[in-house]
């Protein structure tokens, strides 16, 4: 249950806001935009904000995918994994991969699962949510894998962004759409 009632369609507003989420999600409000639409100048820029990481960074799609779904389960965000597997999926990932991660400690330096940089990004992911600080040896091994400084800020730009949604979701109790 969540901890505080969604928003209804016929509560949801303002209604030029209501579209662009719905825009953004190619239709419907998920639970996560019920919550949000609570106050519209959170929504407003969360959905600017994760429109911009979603669409249009230059890290690749499969590696954005990984680290929000090792950032759901480090944090234990049910909701944001179920949401993105999919995503992940379709960017190349394999279900044994994504299923794996559920082991995290053990499965995040596996190279049968994944590849060099997927492995440093796990180790960014893993430093930045459980302890915040990111060692020298963890930010210069990604760095290094990633190839480019670009890369590299997209890549902690997700996994900050992400942990902001994970302990959203995880404290007002979002449910997926299937529970609700």
């Amino acid at each position: 249950m969540p901890r505080i009632p969604y928003v209804t369609d016929r509560d949801a507003g303002p209604p030029e806001l209501v579209a662009e989420i719905r825009a953004r999600r190619r239709g419907g409000l998920l639970n996560l935009d019920r919550m949000l639409l609570h106050s519209p100048a959170l929504a407003r820029g969360w959905n600017a904000h994760l429109g911009a990481v979603r669409t249009g960074l230059t890290l690749e799609p499969k590696l954005r995918e990984l680290a929000i779904l090792a950032v759901a389960v480090l944090n234990g965000a049910e909701y944001e994994y179920a949401q993105h597997l999919p995503a992940f999926l379709a960017a190349g990932g394999s279900a044994a991969a994504a299923q794996a991660l559920r082991a995290f400690d053990a499965a995040s330096d596996d190279p049968a699962l994944f590849n060099e940089a997927e492995r440093a990004a796990l180790r960014l992911t893993r430093e930045m949510t459980r302890d915040v600080r990111v060692s020298e040896a963890t930010f210069g091994a990604a760095r290094a894998a990633l190839g480019s400084d670009a890369r590299l800020v997209e890549l902690i730009g997700v996994v900050a962004t992400y942990n902001m949604v994970s302990r959203f979701l995880v404290a007002l109790g979002v449910e997926s759409e299937a529970a609700s």
